[in-house]
């Protein structure tokens, strides 16, 4: 005799749209202008987390309409050229979605390989991007300021593609 199986079903408002208001949350509670001991707070990009999470989690034209949304948020809130981050965002999401078939099955030290190898593709991006617009290169001091609280959301990313992963038995 078969035991009944409980069915967990996720759906976009637990894996994408909670996701993109925290990390809205996030972005402007880091963005406010507090110094601690004379140092700033870090300004991670925090959806880049969800750019990483969601094409292993699920593809989705919703996720990617609300990472296009995210990034529009971060360029109208830094005051960054209008597409920049979205832009930056949707190339990782394309990237990952591409190669979500040789990612499937690995996790720790490779999935982590894949994200500091796609936050430093999207942070190179955007420096080209803004070096030609601008006509003079930016701070390698301060664009290495944000890489680091990036990387260091690494975690977070890994805990999203662990939790939601194969949450619905529906696409299994």
């Amino acid at each position: 005799m078969r035991r009944p199986v409980a069915v967990r079903v996720v759906g976009p408002l637990q894996w994408v749209v909670y996701p993109s208001l925290a990390a809205v949350a996030a972005t402007v509670i880091l963005g406010t202008p507090i110094q601690l001991f004379g140092l700033r707070l870090p300004e991670p990009v925090v959806p880049m987390v969800l750019a990483f999470s969601w094409p292993l989690i699920r593809p989705s034209m919703v996720a990617a309409v609300v990472l296009f949304a995210l990034g529009l948020f971060l360029d109208l809130f830094w005051n960054t050229p209008l597409g920049l981050w979205s832009l930056c965002l949707m190339a990782v999401y394309g990237v990952l979605l591409l190669s979500r078939n040789l990612l499937a099955g690995h996790e720790g030290l490779i999935r982590l390989g894949w994200y500091v190898a796609c936050t430093l593709g999207a942070f190179g991006l955007a420096y080209v991007i803004v070096t030609v617009r601008a006509g003079n290169a930016p701070s390698l001091y301060a664009v290495f300021g944000q890489i680091a609280p990036t990387l260091l959301l690494y975690p977070l990313a890994n805990w999203m593609i662990e939790r939601f992963d194969d949450g619905d038995i529906r696409f299994r």
